[in-house]
């Protein structure tokens, strides 16, 4: 079973069912971690601004769409 990098509890999933690139939340701090390797399992954690990445990548190419 996986342990939370952050907190220590042990993180609800089976690890045979996450591939690279996943992400899992610990479901007693909250924290987001990336699957980086399944064989052996490695976690890194989602920074917070992570999804805001994302957003700011749409927000420019719709600017240049537009241009």
């Amino acid at each position: 079973m996986a342990i939370c990098p952050e907190c220590e509890s042990a993180l609800d999933f089976e690890e045979e069912d996450v591939d690279e690139g996943d992400v899992v939340v610990c479901d007693e701090c909250g924290s987001e971690f990336e699957v980086v390797s399944t064989e052996p399992l490695e976690l890194t954690k989602v920074e917070e601004d992570y999804e805001d990445d994302d957003e700011d990548d749409e927000e420019v190419e719709e600017e240049e769409e537009e241009e």
